[in-house]
């Protein structure tokens, strides 16, 4: 079947409460004009409630940033997914690359979030990360093949319709240059056949994959022209409401008339 483009954005640290509400506001009906694109946005905890107030009765939907293993006990400063599903959210982005490197995610970590997101009835949003290291020693394949094993432990074949994963070079995130269109498509395509080998061809066709890395209206269309891209992360440029609007756009377009 054909797989509903995602765009997604990931505000990370910024905006206060009454920003997201007026974000929120100004895409709902622009992004009407582009049904075939699942229109996510994805911002700190404590905007949450915010957010998904603002956005029902729209097409827009809520991710989290993170959650925590756990649903509940003594881990102050962590966050339930019980409470984050219960409050209306329905994604949440897992083992992103500056939680990696900041916060010294382990892939263990990973796997554990997002196997807690999945019990709980969010949809993980699950990263894979590209360390400039390994792609100079010539080993991003093991690495790329490694992390979607190590993440995707103890998950079911029926799970892996709730389902996303997100390749993000780390050498692109922040710097404004994305990685070239050729080279995500080649990167995606691995991420898909690792998973068709761990489960089905079926379940590997069906999964959407993202890229995230520098993605903007200069260069998402080309992006999106890529087969086995599905769907964008996006950073800083998706800050931009009118941005955002025109992620959307170029998403539709790109995969109307590919």
């Amino acid at each position: 079947m054909a797989r509903q483009p995602i765009v997604m954005a990931n505000w990370k640290m910024n905006k206060l409460p009454e920003d997201a509400r007026t974000y929120i506001e100004s895409v709902a009906n622009a992004i009407t004009a582009y049904p075939s694109v699942e229109p996510i946005l994805a911002g700190q905890d404590v905007l949450l409630q915010s957010m998904v107030e603002a956005a029902k009765g729209t097409a827009v939907e809520i991710g989290a940033e993170n959650v925590y293993w756990k649903e509940e006990g003594a881990y102050t400063g962590e966050t339930s997914p019980k409470v984050v599903a219960d409050l209306g959210v329905q994604y949440v982005i897992i083992g992103h690359s500056e939680r990696r490197h900041y916060f010294r995610e382990t892939d263990e970590m990973v796997n554990l979030k997002a196997l807690a997101a999945l019990r709980n009835g969010l949809k993980p949003i699950i990263a894979i990360d590209e360390q400039i290291q390994t792609v100079s020693n010539n080993e991003h394949m093991h690495w790329i093949v490694n992390q979607v094993i190590e993440a995707l432990k103890g998950v079911t074949p029926e799970q892996m319709t709730d389902v996303v994963l997100a390749f993000e070079p780390t050498q692109a995130i922040g710097s404004g240059t994305a990685m070239s269109a050729d080279m995500a498509q080649k990167d995606l395509y691995l991420i898909r056949e690792t998973v068709s080998d761990m489960f089905n061809p079926e379940i590997a066709e069906d999964l959407r994959i993202l890229y995230g890395g520098s993605v903007k209206p200069e260069n998402v269309y080309e992006i999106m022209r890529q087969k086995d891209i599905d769907g964008v992360l996006v950073g800083n440029s998706a800050l931009d409401p009118d941005n955002f609007i025109e992620l959307v756009k170029l998403t539709h377009e790109a995969k109307k008339t590919n």
